[in-house]
């Protein structure tokens, strides 16, 4: 099962890197990390997207509580919440396939923020689900780059990850 860890962490150097080699040293794969500053300089919050079972879970969440620059940790696929992903897609087209690359690009909400001759460059956000469908919908021969931030998520309602 697909599980979005977030974590408030000292904004210390080193920080991501032991949280890093705890996945590492145990054989856990992480499919996509982000970090940045929170509106406390001296934290950060890191979003962790990895899959496992509950037990496997369970026990990352343990090991990640023993590192001294965790603050706290929240296990997001548990509790209802919002998350996005930001994709930047660079799209080859010609004088044929102009209209019908801004059509899709609308349809799916996304912003055409690049324009040349003979490209666009896309900008997306939204659930993952739906980043790889527009992908799906294009050509895949049209497609020359792709670069995806991966899903940043919090909790809804009142509740956060704060001190």
């Amino acid at each position: 099962m697909r599980h979005i860890i977030s974590i408030l962490i000292e904004n210390e150097a080193g920080a991501l890197s032991r949280v890093a080699g705890l996945f590492s040293a145990r054989g856990y794969n992480i499919e996509s990390l982000t970090v940045a500053p929170t509106e406390d300089a001296t934290l950060s919050r890191m979003t962790i997207v990895t899959r496992g079972s509950e037990e496997v879970i369970d026990q990352i969440t343990k090991q990640l509580n023993k590192l001294i620059d965790v603050v706290k940790l929240i296990d997001l696929a548990c509790i209802p919440h919002v998350e996005r992903e930001l994709m930047l897609v660079k799209v080859a087209i010609n004088l044929d396939s102009r209209e019908e690359t801004k059509r899709l690009v609308d349809i799916f909400r996304g912003k055409i923020i690049d324009v040349t001759n003979n490209s666009y460059v896309v900008e997306m956000t939204g659930a993952s689900d739906k980043l790889d469908a527009f992908i799906e919908a294009l050509d895949t021969k049209c497609i020359i780059e792709t670069v995806r931030s991966g899903p940043t998520s919090m909790s809804r309602g009142a509740d956060g990850l704060h001190l």
